[in-house]
């Protein structure tokens, strides 16, 4: 399992690439700012991996971006991401501001 210190991440799926439907090549991009979808900040480290059928988040507070099909997490103290096989478990700590529900 990896530890990354981060701001918020966002997370993605590219182009599908080959025969096989059932995983796909994904990211998770490292932002040193909330919102970088608004901003437009480059990332400081974009994690790749080729084949995923799941990524699995537990314990944070996410939002989808439905422009894109992404979906980004603030107020991160750091995450944590292991990848297994086809899946990629996603874990973290966010401020307690963030846990709360914004209207």
């Amino acid at each position: 399992m990896a530890k990354y210190k981060t701001k918020s991440v966002l997370i993605g799926r590219k182009k599908h690439s080959g025969d096989n439907l059932d995983v796909r090549p994904c990211f998770v991009s490292l932002f040193n700012e909330n919102d970088p979808h608004k901003s437009g900040e480059i990332p400081f480290e974009i994690l790749e991996f080729e084949k995923v059928h799941r990524v699995i988040i537990d314990g944070l507070k996410l939002n989808y971006l439905l422009p894109g099909n992404d979906l980004v997490a603030n107020d991160l103290e750091y995450i944590e991401i292991k990848a297994s096989g086809t899946e990629i478990f996603l874990t973290g700590r966010q401020s307690k501001s963030s846990m709360k529900a914004k209207r």
